[in-house]
C-alpha cells in the first residue's frame, strides 16, 4: 500500500491483532522464500508483522558505520522485501532491532559500547566467542541505537521499533554506568554477592529501573520526531513491566508484549493464560501480545530450527488469547526445514480471526481475583523482578490449578499494585502465601473486607512487612479474627485436620470423614472464637508418629485452630488456613486440598458469582462482558480445553475431547436472555434460565468453544428458554 494513501495518525496497535515474527539469520538473505511467507500470513489472517531489521546485525543496507550487515546480505534488501510483502497485506508492521552484543571491530572503535565485568575486561558472549555484550547505560543505546532507529524509521515504511536483549546482562561495570550510578546515589555500583543489606544492592534496582525508563523515552521521541505515529517499544516479559516507571509506560508503550514462548519444563498447560492474567493486572488498558515460538523454548534446552507438537503450540495460542493476549507466533530462521508448525499456526490463528469480532469488544471480568506475588517472590529468591517469572511460587501455582479445576474464572490483582480501584473491581480475593505485605497494602485490604470484600489466605500471609521485616502478630490479624502464637514449623509428616465445631459449609465436600490431610508447613494461631462471627470448623489433630505402624494413632483430641473463618459486620468474609495448603497441593495434588480451598473461595464469594462450569477434564475459563455503560448487553465465556494424556507435565501431544459441561451465567439485573449461540462449533444448544442464572448444557468440546449470551431489557418475569 502507498504510505501516503494510508492513515498514519490513526492507532495501529489497536488493529494489530495477529502477529506474525520472522527472526532473521545472517545466511537467511541468500535463501529467503518470499511466496512461503506471504501465503503464511494471509493463511493465518496475520495482520501484523514483527520482522528482524539491524543492531547486532542489519538485513538492510545500512549506512551507519560499525553497523555490522550480513555477510550474506549481497545486494539484496530483505527487510525491505517484508515490509513491502505486509504493507500490500494491509498489515501493520514493526522492525525488530536487537542492540544487546556487537563484533569485535566494533569493540575495537568504540570500547565505551562495551559492558565491563568487576575486573574492568569486556564481557564476552556467553553463548558466541568473539562477540561481546553491550552496556545499557551507556553511549552505545542511548546514541547508536537510537541513531539505527532513526534511519529504520526515516527509510522505511513501519509503525513501530521493537528491541530484544535491551536492558542488559547483569551489573555492567563501564565507565558510564558507573559514573551515573555514582551522580545519582553518591555509591559505586555493588559488587560480590546480592546483598540485602549492602546500601548500594538496595539502591541498585531503582537507579536500573529510572535509567532503563529514561532509555525508552530517549528512543520513543527520537523516532516520533521523524514520524509522529511510530513508537518504539522495548521487548518487556511478563513481569518486567513493573520494572519500568509507571507513567513512561503509560506514555511510550501503545501496547505490551509478553515475551514467554512456550513451556518451559513441565509448567501447567494453563500458563499461557496466566501470563495474559499477569499483564493486565499491571496494566488493564494496554492490548498484549504472547510471544509463541514454533520451537521448543525452554531456559535451558534451546532447539531453535525445531518444533514443538502442534496441540502444544496451540493449546499456548488459544489459552493465552481466551484470557487476552493476543496470538503471536515467532518462527526463527527464514530458511525452513520443517513445515509442520505452519497448520497449527494457521488452526489457532483461524480460531482468533473467527472469535475475535465479539472478543475484542468485550473485557474480561471475574468475582475472584488471586493476588500475584511476583515481588514477593522475588524478594525471596534476591533477584529483581525482571529475572522472575515467578515459576518458584508454588503456592501460587496450587491456587490456580484449584481455580481451574473448580471451574471458578479469576483473574490477578499484582502485590506491587493493592489499589482500592483494583480491589473494588472483585468480591474475592484469594492470598496463596504472600509473607511480604506492606503496612499500607495491609490497611487497604482490611478495610476492603470491611466494606464488603471477602478475603481466602494461607500459611505466613503477612508475617513480614514490605522489606522483609518479621512482625510479631499477622498484618492482617485484626479482619480475619487470627492472630500468631508461634512461628511455622516443618516439615511435618502425617498431619491431619478434623472436622470440628458445629456443622459449616467448609464441611460439605467431606460428608463421611472425621478428618483430612493437614500440611506439612504449620503456623501456630489462636482464633477469637465466637467473637464478631469467627469460627473454627477445621483443628489439627496434634502430631503423632508415622512408624513404627502400631504407632500411628492420635493419642489427643483434635486442638489448635487449622482454618478460622470470619463473618465480618458489613458483609465481608474472612478464611485463614493455618497450614501450606497451595503449595501442598502443587506438590502432591491430593484432592482433599483442592475441595477444601475451592469451597473457601465458593462460600468466601456467597455463590457461583458471574459464571462457573463443571464437566470431566481440565477446562481454562475466562469471562468476556461488553458493557454500555453500567448495563450488561453481552456476556461470552471462553472455555479452552486443556485436557490431554499429560495435561499436568505441560506437555502435549493431542487434545482429548471432553464433556458434557454444564455452564452457569448469572443473569445481570434487569436483563433477560436475547440469544445464545456458541461461536465455534456454531452448533444449536440447550439453555435454561431459573432463579437468575442461565444454565446451559455443552456437549463436547475440543480445544475452545465460547458461549455468546446477548441480553435484552427485561420485558417479563419468570421467563424460561
Amino acid at each position: 500500500m502507498d504510505p501516503a494513501l494510508r492513515d498514519t495518525t490513526s492507532t495501529w496497535w489497536s488493529r494489530a491483532t495477529r502477529w506474525t515474527q520472522l527472526t532473521f539469520t545472517e545466511d537467511d538473505p541468500q535463501n529467503l522464500d518470499l511466496d512461503f511467507w506471504t501465503d503464511v500470513m494471509r493463511r493465518s489472517r496475520s495482520n501484523a508483522l514483527c520482522i528482524s531489521a539491524g543492531g547486532y546485525m542489519a538485513f538492510y543496507p545500512t549506512s551507519i558505520p560499525y553497523h555490522y550487515r550480513s555477510a550474506q546480505l549481497g545486494d539484496t534488501d530483505p527487510f525491505g522485501a517484508f515490509v513491502d510483502i505486509s504493507r500490500s497485506l494491509d498489515m501493520a508492521v514493526m522492525a525488530r532491532v536487537d542492540p544487546h552484543a556487537i563484533h569485535a571491530d566494533a569493540l575495537a572503535a568504540h570500547p565505551e559500547w562495551a559492558a565491563l565485568d568487576e575486573h574492568g575486561e569486556p564481557v564476552e558472549h556467553w553463548a558466541f566467542p568473539g562477540i561481546y555484550v553491550t552496556c545499557p547505560f551507556g553511549p552505545y543505546n542511548r546514541e547508536f541505537t537510537t541513531e539505527v532507529a532513526r534511519e529504520i524509521v526515516r527509510d522505511y515504511d513501519v509503525d513501530a521499533i521493537f528491541a530484544n536483549r535491551w536492558q542488559g546482562h547483569g551489573i555492567s561495570y563501564s565507565e558510564a554506568a558507573e559514573r551515573a550510578f555514582f551522580d545519582d546515589t553518591g555509591l559505586a555500583l555493588p559488587r560480590g554477592a546480592r546483598d540485602p543489606d549492602d546500601p548500594a544492592w538496595r539502591a541498585y534496582p531503582g537507579w536500573r529501573r529510572q535509567q532503563l525508563s529514561e532509555l525508552v523515552g530517549i528512543w520513543d521521541r527520537a523516532v516520533k520526531d521523524l514520524k509522529p505515529h511510530v513508537a518504539f517499544i522495548p521487548n518487556l516479559g511478563s513481569v518486567a513491566v513493573q520494572d519500568l516507571e509507571r507513567g513512561l509506560v503509560e506514555e511510550h508503550y501503545p501496547m505490551l508484549f509478553i515475551d514467554r514462548q512456550g513451556r518451559h519444563g513441565d509448567e501447567a498447560p494453563w500458563s499461557a493464560g496466566r501470563n495474559g492474567k499477569r499483564s493486565r493486572s499491571v496494566f488493564r488498558d494496554r492490548p498484549v501480545g504472547l510471544i509463541t515460538s514454533v520451537g521448543p523454548e525452554n531456559p535451558t534446552h534451546r532447539w531453535k530450527d525445531s518444533v514443538i507438537s502442534g496441540a502444544e503450540m496451540q493449546t499456548w495460542i488459544v489459552d493465552g488469547f481466551a484470557q487476552g493476549a493476543l496470538p503471536w507466533f515467532t518462527k526463527f530462521k527464514g530458511e525452513i526445514h520443517d513445515t509442520r508448525w505452519v497448520q497449527p499456526v494457521v488452526d489457532a490463528f483461524t480460531l482468533h480471526d473467527r472469535v475475535e469480532p465479539v472478543l475484542s469488544r468485550a473485557k474480561i471480568t471475574a468475582d475472584v481475583a488471586v493476588l500475584d506475588p511476583t515481588r514477593h517472590v522475588a524478594a525471596r529468591a534476591g533477584q529483581p523482578v525482571e529475572s522472575l517469572y515467578a515459576d518458584n511460587d508454588a503456592h501460587g501455582h496450587g491456587v490456580y490449578q484449584v481455580l481451574v479445576e473448580a471451574g471458578i474464572p479469576f483473574e490477578f490483582v499484582n502485590d506491587g499494585r493493592i489499589l482500592d480501584e483494583d480491589l473494588d473491581r472483585f468480591k474475592v480475593l484469594v492470598v496463596g502465601n504472600a509473607e511480604l505485605l506492606d503496612d499500607e497494602d495491609c490497611a487497604r485490604i482490611d478495610a476492603w473486607v470491611r466494606r464488603g470484600g471477602s478475603l481466602v489466605t494461607t500459611f505466613e500471609t503477612s508475617l513480614a512487612d514490605g522489606r522483609g521485616r518479621r512482625r510479631t502478630d499477622f498484618g492482617l490479624a485484626d479482619v480475619m479474627g487470627v492472630h500468631l502464637t508461634s512461628p511455622a514449623r516443618g516439615p511435618v509428616k502425617n498431619n491431619y485436620v478434623a472436622l470440628t465445631g458445629p456443622e459449616h459449609p467448609l464441611h460439605a465436600p467431606f460428608r463421611g470423614a472425621q478428618r483430612i490431610v493437614g500440611g506439612t508447613g504449620i503456623v501456630g494461631v489462636r482464633a477469637e472464637d465466637g467473637v464478631d462471627g469467627v469460627a473454627v470448623p477445621f483443628r489439627f489433630v496434634p502430631d503423632y508418629p508415622d512408624l513404627p505402624m502400631e504407632e500411628v494413632y492420635a493419642r489427643e483430641t483434635p486442638r489448635d485452630p487449622a482454618v478460622v473463618t470470619r463473618e465480618v459486620p458489613g458483609g465481608g468474609r474472612t478464611v485463614y488456613v493455618a497450614f501450606n495448603l497451595g503449595a501442598l497441593f502443587w506438590e502432591t495434588l491430593q484432592p482433599d486440598h483442592r475441595d477444601l480451598l475451592a469451597r473457601a473461595v465458593t462460600w468466601a464469594l456467597g455463590g457461583d458469582g458471574v459464571a462457573r462450569i463443571s464437566g470431566p477434564g481440565l477446562v481454562d475459563i475466562a469471562v468476556h462482558e461488553n458493557r454500555n455503560g453500567d448495563v450488561v448487553v453481552e456476556t461470552s465465556v471462553a472455555l479452552v480445553n486443556l485436557t490431554n494424556p499429560f495435561t499436568m507435565r505441560g506437555v502435549m501431544r493431542e487434545t482429548l475431547a471432553v464433556g458434557p459441561h454444564s455452564v452457569s451465567i448469572a443473569v445481570p439485573e434487569g436483563r433477560e436472555v436475547q440469544a445464545v449461540s456458541l461461536l465455534v462449533s456454531g452448533t444449536a444448544v440447550a439453555a435454561t434460565v431459573d432463579e437468575g442464572r442461565l444454565d446451559i448444557l455443552l456437549p463436547s468440546i475440543s480445544l475452545l468453544e465460547v458461549v455468546h449470551v446477548t441480553w435484552a431489557p427485561r420485558t417479563r418475569t419468570g421467563a424460561s428458554r
